[in-house]
């Protein structure tokens, strides 16, 4: 089964992860601080301040980051070329593989886009590699 951590401000990470899970019954956990990350997975976040990785995000990776496979972000499209760059930012400072990005909570085209990418591309992948990144 397919494990999905994320981390969520305002609501919109949480409802697109809540919509791939009635998809497709993989599980998912928001992250919080000092937890413990037994079960290999990808990461879904969002992008703050216009461009930068949310704190508990970056604290997490920090201490978790051999345990996920790719990395996901929300954005809002009027920061432009800042739209969901927190995925960039951690995909290039862990070596971890751009999965999809994806605008406040996303569409049921984004869901499925994302739940695709997922299955066919990192699933019961060792570390993905940037050049499947499609994002």
């Amino acid at each position: 089964m397919i494990h999905l951590y994320y981390d969520s401000k305002t609501g919109n990470v949480r409802r697109f992860v809540e919509k791939v899970i009635q998809v497709t019954g993989w599980s998912a956990q928001c992250i919080q601080e000092d937890m413990e990350v037994d079960t290999p997975g990808h990461l879904v976040t969002f992008t703050t301040n216009f461009g930068k990785v949310p704190p508990l995000t970056e604290e997490f990776m920090k201490n978790h980051n051999d345990k996920i496979f790719s990395v996901s972000s929300s954005g809002n499209r009027n920061w432009g070329r800042n739209f969901a760059i927190a995925a960039d930012k951690i995909s290039a400072i862990y070596d971890t593989s751009l999965a999809f990005k994806f605008e406040l909570s996303g569409t049921m085209e984004d869901i499925n886009q994302f739940i695709d990418i997922i299955k066919n591309q990192y699933y019961d992948s060792k570390r993905g590699s940037k050049k499947l990144d499609i994002a």
